[in-house]
């Protein structure tokens, strides 16, 4: 299966952080699943750093391949998602990894509870 981590989910795993669910450690560990690391959270991440929102390690390409991680790109077709995407949840970020979770047919790993009013995300 393929699966794209929220922002707080790639924190938490780059943490090892206790938050981490059981159930999403062992679908990241999973060798047959595919799990994603979306463009969308490292501007995320680097957006809040720079507000002084958030104290968070540097992530780059190599990071993220040590960690089994695959990179996705944002495309047309995630943004053009947006327009058919219901307005549950107002944050921008979340919402572009919905539409890429959407349109790439991955599951959204997270533990936002807003997130899961979107039918899709659901195993």
């Amino acid at each position: 299966m393929k699966f794209i981590l929220d922002t707080h989910i790639l924190l938490w795993w780059l943490a090892d952080d206790k938050k981490l669910s059981l159930q999403i450690r062992e679908i990241i560990t999973d060798p047959k699943n595919i799990i994603y690391v979306s463009s969308i959270n490292i501007w995320e991440i680097e957006i809040k750093k720079s507000l002084g929102k958030l104290q968070a390690p540097e992530i780059d390409s190599e990071i993220i391949a040590k960690c089994q991680f695959e990179e996705l790109p944002i495309y047309i077709k995630h943004v053009s998602a947006l327009k058919s995407l219901p307005n549950y949840h107002n944050d921008p970020f979340d919402r572009l990894l919905i539409c890429q979770s959407i349109v790439e047919k991955a599951q959204l790993l997270t533990d936002d509870s807003l997130i899961a009013k979107y039918q899709f995300n659901k195993s």
